[in-house]
């Protein structure tokens, strides 16, 4: 606990695409070594964080996706932080998008906790880029000049987290202030992504604001989320207008967006990378700057250098998407194809048992009758379903504390699942 007794809750709530993967990798990586520092992570695996954040948001769930249900993950979450000795992290990026309302409601849902919130925030010239790749994931159609006017046109308007999906999680200053309300402003932490460099600068600044040393982390030496090359977004984009109507989102995620966006059409850093159109970079650069001065005279903690906000000058010849070669276009839907039925053909063949006894076999010796009796896909199931009442919520946090407990994890979790045995509910 912290001197006045409270345990320590971060909440980091975006923004999108500001290397809010690579820290989530990171810190779940070495959840162990985290617990060893006095830092929890609670739940089972970052879906429990990104199932509480779709609660909080009041994000419907469709009917028929095979993913348990998410009402009442949030309190179910929170109730595992307060068990936390020193601190505690809450990590998803579309928290950025909840309304002031849910906003108001998770600050509260935390107290008496010390909360502190973190922001990440990056350059909007190399941004919007990746935002509107990230559509195209989630089966967006725009063409990306016109869905970047899009974006531009909403920038003035006094409802703009209304009207845009970007503006709703990258309207920096009005998140901040909607997060803030109850909070000491240098308890609001500001990390700026940089531009260049290791991938663990990053991870550097955010355990500084942990409080914890972050050498002795295992982290990857790249960012680890997945990026589209310029081919291959246009030709997600087009299959996305191919696809039919009745073809449910949950499905997509599932069967898209992880098996072609997220592995065959992911390129790796540098390679055709899409870049802001010439004629914008003014408003691009009027718009870093202006965030950049805000963030220097709040009172917010700021780690790392404004300057890494104002965008890079513009480097080599720009090609629209839309304007991409055919050819190129045809060898990226063979890729796709080929991947398509490769993932189809394992998952006809594979024999079920040996997918089960695979599963089995990650699970430590000592914790695996508690975990198929306490949290088996049955019994996970059920207790799902029937989240909505407070008393199995808090069932839910009497198993976790029973097989995650604090003390193991800071000597190695003896029976805990990794991510490869949490079930994956897609974001839709």
């Amino acid at each position: 606990m912290t001197s006045a007794g409270r345990p320590r809750v971060y909440l980091h709530i975006g923004e999108p695409k500001t290397g809010t993967t690579f820290v989530q990798q990171v810190m779940w990586r070495n959840r162990a070594w985290l617990a060893a520092q006095g830092v929890l992570l609670p739940g089972y695996s970052t879906w429990d964080h990104s199932r509480a954040s779709r609660d909080l948001r009041g994000s419907r769930r469709m009917a028929g996706d095979p993913a348990d249900s998410w009402v009442g993950e949030w309190d179910v979450l929170i109730r595992q932080a307060r068990h936390a000795q020193q601190a505690a992290v809450i990590s998803n990026e579309l928290l950025a998008a909840a309304a002031p309302g849910q906003a108001d409601r998770a600050i509260r849902s935390l107290q008496p906790a010390e909360l502190h919130i973190i922001l990440t925030v990056r350059d909007i010239a190399s941004l919007l880029p990746a935002e509107w790749q990230e559509s195209v994931k989630v089966r967006g159609t725009a063409p990306w000049e016109q869905w970047l006017s899009d974006v531009i046109d909403a920038e003035s308007a006094s409802d703009r987290r209304g009207r845009s999906w970007f503006w709703r999680v990258h309207d920096t200053l009005a998140s901040l202030e909607m997060w803030s309300g109850h909070i000491p402003p240098d308890h609001v932490h500001v990390i700026t992504l940089p531009q260049e460099g290791p991938a663990d600068v990053l991870w550097a600044r955010f355990a500084s604001v942990l409080g914890i040393d972050p050498a002795g982390a295992d982290v990857p030496h790249a960012r680890v989320n997945c990026s589209l090359g310029l081919v291959e977004a246009e030709f997600l984009r087009v299959l996305n207008k191919a696809l039919p109507d009745e073809m449910p989102d949950w499905f997509y995620t599932r069967s898209v967006k992880h098996i072609l966006a997220h592995g065959v059409l992911s390129t790796p850093p540098g390679q055709g990378r899409l870049a802001l159109p010439p004629e914008h970079h003014a408003w691009a650069h009027q718009q870093s700057e202006a965030l950049a001065a805000c963030l220097r005279d709040s009172k917010y903690h700021i780690v790392g250098d404004l300057a890494e906000l104002l965008p890079q000058p513009a480097s080599g010849r720009y090609l629209a998407p839309d304007a991409v070669p055919v050819q190129h276009l045809l060898d990226a839907a063979m890729r796709a194809t080929a991947a398509l039925a490769d993932h189809r053909y394992r998952d006809k063949t594979l024999d079920p048992r040996q997918q089960r006894q695979r599963t089995r076999g990650l699970r430590p010796a000592l914790g695996k009758a508690a975990w198929r009796i306490l949290y088996g896909p049955s019994t996970r199931r059920l207790l799902c379903r029937a989240s909505h009442i407070a008393a199995v919520r808090r069932l839910r946090v009497a198993i976790w504390l029973l097989l995650v407990h604090p003390a193991w994890l800071r000597r190695g979790p003896a029976g805990a699942p990794d991510d490869s045995m949490t079930p994956q509910s897609a974001e839709v």
